[in-house]
């Protein structure tokens, strides 16, 4: 009886988040990528800098940093030290300096300036974990991707649809509940549905459209 319990469980799980699926389609028609950028390396450098930073930090900095090295070849031949000076404001600026300097080195050499469209492949690149991977295999090359940043996790634990912090079990989590061509722009919708109404410390919860599906119970 359990296993037939725990197999009819899973119909009603995917049926709510296809709920929420709709109603964040509603308030939010057209997703985008929270980061700003113009050309497809821009967005790989931005993603690395938004690594315990806001993306809205992150887009303050960028400008600044792209005019100054417009290509992926322009950061190969970077000094470390002179690109920490752009991204000291996103914290963790040695480490994350270091990272961009070293991928655009392999992308250089490697992948003649073009970024892979592999998950398998990006994680070979220094600093690029699965988040950034999925974002850049979905935002790019337009491929079914689960962007697991801090919202995500936050956002589809509160309204029970997973039960883990963990981004790689998320991602596999939410892959079983996602249609494929949905998978991003749900990340992408509840990415700013966590900023405009469900944040971490004070949630708007009297004017939240999910109140009767969040399981919530503080943090």
């Amino acid at each position: 009886m359990a296993g037939n319990s725990k197999d009819s469980a899973k119909p009603v799980k995917r049926e709510k988040c296809l709920g929420i699926l709709r109603a964040l389609a509603e308030l939010y028609p057209t997703p985008i990528c929270a980061l700003e950028y113009d050309k497809p390396h821009e967005l790989l450098i931005a993603a690395r800098l938004s690594a315990q930073c806001t993306d809205k930090r992150v887009n303050q900095i960028t400008p600044a940093l792209f005019a100054r090295y417009p290509e992926i070849g322009d950061y190969a031949r970077a000094n470390q030290g002179d690109v920490e000076a752009y991204v000291r404001p996103c914290g963790l600026y040695k480490t994350k300096a270091r990272d961009i300097v070293e991928t655009c080195k392999k992308l250089h050499a490697d992948y003649d300036c073009t970024i892979p469209d592999e998950i398998d492949e990006l994680l070979t690149l220094p600093g690029i974990g699965r988040k950034t991977a999925n974002l850049i295999v979905g935002v790019l090359y337009g491929k079914p991707a689960i962007v697991t940043d801090t919202h995500v996790i936050r956002l589809s634990n509160r309204l029970g649809l997973i039960s883990t912090k963990d981004p790689h079990k998320a991602e596999l989590a939410l892959r079983r509940l996602l249609p494929e061509n949905e998978s991003l722009n749900f990340c992408h919708r509840l990415v700013f549905f966590g900023r405009d109404v469900c944040k971490a410390r004070k949630p708007a919860c009297g004017g939240c459209v999910f109140r009767g599906d969040c399981v919530w119970v503080g943090e």
